[in-house]
C-alpha cells in the first residue's frame, strides 16, 4: 500500500505543529522520520492514525483520498501503530491482548480466544517472533512485549506500520532482532514509518529518510549519509556527536552503597547491591528497564524504602532522612519520567524551576512566595540552559520533551551539589538536546561531584561513564572501567550480554567467541586463510 501525505497542517493555538508537510511512503518501504523534540513528528503520525484531525491537507492511500475520524478507521484502512509506551494490560495473556478492542466473536457472540491464539501463532511462526499466545504480558521481557504490539497490528491486517521510538527500551541484541523483523516485514510487503532519534539505527534499516524541523520538511537524506550529516540536518547546525571529557580526577569516595535491599512485597527488586561512587567520576548503571535501576535511584532519593543495607554520602547515612532533607543536603535528582515525577504539568515554567526550593529564604518571604525572585531565577536559568519557550509564565506542558528536560536539569543543577543522580537523562531527546545534556553532566563531574547515570542506552553509557555497573534482576552483574569497553576483553557485545543476565566473565568469553566466528566468516567470504 502506498501512503501519501499532502500539505498536512495542524495548528494548536499559535503553534503550527505541522506546516504543509508532504510525505510519500512507497509499498514495502522502510521510511525513517527524523527530527528534534517538538519538530512535529508525533503530531504528524497522530494525524495519520486518526487521533488528530488535520487543519489542512490530504491523506491518500493508493492515490485515493481518505479521512480517519478515529484510530479505528485508520486500523480498518490498514494502518497500525506501535507506540513508544506499550498499550498492553500486564495481567492479560498475549492472545487476550491481541484480541482487546477487536474481540473475535464465536457462536452466540461469545469471545473466541481460540481464534486469537491461532492468529498469534500464525503471525509468530511466519515472522519468527517466538511468542507464546498463553504467556502473561507481565512475565515477558520488553523485547517480546514489543513483538506482541507488532502482532496486534499485523493481526488487524496492517499494511502500513508506524513504529514510534521502537528501540527505546531494548538491549542491543533485541534491537538487532527488531531490525531483522523489520526487514522481514518489508520483504512481505509491509510499509514501515520508523520514528527514532538513534542515527545508527536509521542508517542500518531505512530505505529513505525524511527530516522535519520546526513543523516543516527540511530535506530528505539517504542511509549513506553520515551520522554527523543527519544530525546537522535535524538541528540546523553542526553537532558534536561524541562526548568530550578529560580523564576523571577521582577524589575521595562520595557515595557508598552497602548490601542495599529493596522489597516489592517479599520479592527483592534491589538485591544486596554494593558499590561506591567517587567524587569527580561518573558511574553509569546500565541494564534493561525493569531490573531494579528505578528502585535503586529512588531509594537513594528517599521515595523508596530500603529493607536492609546502607546509603552514605560523605560518611553521613542517608537512610532515615526525608526527601527534603536529602535534597537540601546537596542531592540533585533527575527522575526517569519527567512528565509524572519531574514536573507539574499545570504549573508554570518559573514555578517548576523552584519545585524543591520554593520554601527556602531565597524564594519565600515567610508564608508568601517571592514572585519577583522566582521570575528572575526563571529568566536566568532558561537562558543558561537554552530552554526554548514563549514566556516563563506559560505552563510547562507547552514545552517539548527536550525543553522540559532542560527545565528539570536547570532546577537540579543550579545549586551546589554533593551528588547527582540522573535516570534516563536523555530518553526521547533529539541529538541537539542530548549534546547539551551530556555537556552539563560532564561539567558537574568536573566540578568534583559524584555522578550516577541510570541509562538503557549503551552509546550514552559508553560515552559518559568512567565506570559501568550492569544490573539484572536486582543484582549487579559486574562493574567495569568504561575505558575497557573497547578493548579486546570487554566490548559493547559483552555489555549487551550482561544486560541479559550473563555474568561478566562469561559475557566476555561469549563476545570474544562471537567476534572470532564473524572474523572467520568474513575471511572465508573473502577467500582468505586465517591460518
Amino acid at each position: 500500500m502506498k501512503l501519501e501525505l499532502r500539505g498536512i497542517t495542524k495548528v494548536f493555538g499559535s503553534l503550527v505543529a505541522n506546516d504543509h508537510i508532504d510525505l510519500i511512503v512507497e509499498p514495502g518501504e522502510i521510511h525513517a522520520l527524523l527530527g528534534e523534540n517538538g519538530a512535529g513528528k508525533s503530531t504528524l503520525m497522530n494525524v495519520l492514525y486518526g487521533l488528530y484531525d488535520p487543519d489542512d491537507g490530504q491523506i491518500l492511500l493508493d492515490d485515493e483520498p481518505v479521512t480517519f475520524p478515529g484510530p479505528g478507521d485508520a486500523v480498518r484502512a490498514g494502518i497500525g501503530m506501535v507506540h513508544q509506551h506499550f498499550m498492553l494490560v500486564p495481567v492479560f495473556t498475549v492472545a487476550e491482548s491481541v484480541a482487546l478492542g477487536y474481540e473475535p466473536a464465536g457462536p452466540a457472540g461469545i469471545l473466541d480466544l481460540a481464534s486469537a491464539r491461532r492468529k498469534v501463532q500464525e503471525i509468530s511462526e511466519r515472522f519468527g517472533f517466538d511468542v507464546d499466545p498463553d504467556a502473561l504480558i507481565e512475565d515477558l521481557p520488553v523485547g517480546v512485549q514489543q513483538r506482541v504490539e507488532i502482532i496486534k497490528a499485523l493481526s488487524r491486517d496492517a499494511q502500513i506500520l508506524i513504529l514510534d521510538e521502537p528501540t527505546a527500551v531494548l538491549t542491543p541484541q533485541e534491537t538487532d532482532e527488531l531490525i531483522k523483523i523489520m526487514g522481514e516485514l518489508k520483504a512481505a510487503g509491509t510499509s514501515i514509518v520508523f520514528i527514532t532519534h538513534k542515527l545508527r539505527e536509521v542508517r542500518a534499516v531505512a530505505d529513505r529518510i525524511t527530516v522535519i524541523r520546526r513543523g516543516k520538511v527540511v530535506g530528505e537524506a539517504s542511509p549513506e549519509s553520515t551520522e554527523t550529516e543527519l544530525a546537522s540536518l535535524m538541528v540546523g547546525r553542526s553537532v558534536n556527536l561524541s562526548v568530550e571529557k578529560s580523564p576523571a580526577e577521582v577524589r575521595d569516595h562520595g557515595l557508598v552503597v552497602s548490601d542495599l535491599t529493596v522489597l516489592n512485597g517479599s520479592t527483592p527488586v534491589v538485591d544486596r547491591v554494593t558499590f561506591e561512587v567517587n567524587g569527580g567520576e561518573i558511574l553509569a548503571i546500565a541494564g534493561v528497564q525493569g531490573n531494579g535501576q528505578t528502585e535503586l535511584a529512588e531509594v537513594i532519593l528517599g521515595i523508596e524504602e530500603a529493607a536492609a543495607g546502607s546509603v552514605s554520602l560523605d560518611g553521613e547515612e542517608l537512610l532515615g532522612r526525608t526527601v527534603r532533607q536529602r535534597l537540601r543536603s546537596g542531592l540533585g535528582f533527575v527522575p526517569e519520567d519527567r512528565s509524572t515525577d519531574g514536573v507539574v504539568a499545570s504549573f508554570s515554567i518559573a514555578e517548576n524551576l523552584v519545585l524543591d526550593l520554593y520554601s527556602t529564604d531565597e524564594f519565600s518571604r515567610g508564608v508568601s512566595l517571592n514572585l519577583d525572585r522566582i521570575a528572575q531565577n526563571a529568566e536566568a536559568r532558561t537562558k543558561e540552559f537554552d530552554v526554548r519557550l514563549t514566556h516563563i509564565d506559560d505552563p510547562i506542558s507547552t514545552l517539548s520533551g527536550g525543553n522540559a528536560q532542560k527545565v528539570v536539569l536547570a532546577r537540579e543543577m543550579s545549586r551546589p551539589l554533593r551528588l547527582l543522580v540522573a535516570s534516563q537523562p536523555t530518553r526521547g531527546l533529539d541529538v541537539g538536546s542530548i549534546e547539551f545534556v551530556h555537556k552539563r553532566i560532564v561539567a558537574e563531574r568536573d566540578q568534583g561531584t559524584p555522578v550516577i547515570i541510570v541509562s538503557t542506552e549503551l552509546d550514552e553509557v559508553l560515552a559518559l561513564a568512567d565506570r559501568v555497573a550492569v544490573m539484572y534482576r536486582g543484582r549487579i552483574v559486574g562493574i567495569i572501567d568504561a575505558a575497557e569497553a573497547g578493548a579486546d576483553g570487554i566490548n559493547r557485545d559483552a555489555l549487551g550480554l550482561m544486560m541479559a543476565g550473563v555474568p561478566l566473565e562469561d559475557a566476555v568469553q561469549q563476545a570474544a567467541g562471537h567476534r572470532s566466528v564473524l572474523a572467520s566468516a568474513d575471511a572465508a567470504a573473502e577467500g582468505k586463510d586465517l591460518t
